[in-house]
């Protein structure tokens, strides 16, 4: 049976973003899923301009954007998504919002997952991003890693790595769980779906 491909969505593209250290601890938590392929997905990598266009690509997926075009490739390539979230001003970044915004089908009936970090655990960040992800037709998991702000300032401060600190290793094993569970579940829907609009066509 194929792996299920898995990407590790860095969610900021800020100078000295502490985002690359909570990537690349989940994407090795998430590498120990024998049913998993898993790569990082790094915004920086798909410069898109803001969203600007005449509606949304729910509407019209089209799109000249050679960094939409590959943007949009790389989501639908995937079966799932973890994405690691900061929360400035109550919410997420925008270059976030941008990037789930700048693409549609390729995101539907696949699930979501937040790792989130800082003052207040980027816990309002990933409660907007749930309602995103049910807009987009995915299935947002439950249980989310919060990096509390102790933790976040020992690790960002080198006193400590993600690794060393049980309960955030805890929570994310249970939070793979979940999103294994979903992963599996939504893949064979999508499959399902496929083969029985082949045979009606």
């Amino acid at each position: 049976m194929a792996k299920l491909k898995i990407g590790i969505i860095i969610g900021s593209t800020r100078p000295g973003r502490f985002a690359d250290t909570p990537a690349k601890w989940i994407y090795d938590l998430a590498g120990k899923r024998p049913e998993f392929e898993v790569e990082l997905v790094d915004l920086r990598d798909y410069p898109m301009p803001f969203f600007e266009d005449a509606t949304s690509h729910a509407y019209r997926p089209e799109q000249p954007n050679r960094h939409v075009l590959a943007w949009q490739e790389k989501v639908s390539s995937l079966d799932g998504y973890i994405v690691t979230v900061a929360e400035y001003n109550r919410g997420p970044t925008a270059v976030l919002k941008n990037a789930l915004d700048y693409a549609y089908n390729e995101w539907n009936n696949k699930p979501i997952a937040f790792v989130g970090y800082g003052g207040v655990w980027a816990s309002r960040a990933v409660e907007q991003l749930r309602l995103h992800a049910v807009e987009l037709q995915m299935a947002p998991i439950r249980t989310a890693v919060h990096i509390l702000l102790p933790d976040f300032l020992a690790v960002k401060g080198g006193e400590k790595k993600l690794d060393e600190i049980e309960h955030l290793n805890q929570g994310a094993n249970a939070m793979l769980d979940q999103f294994t569970w979903w992963v599996k579940a939504l893949k064979a829907a999508r499959d399902n779906t496929a083969d029985a609009q082949q045979k009606a066509a």
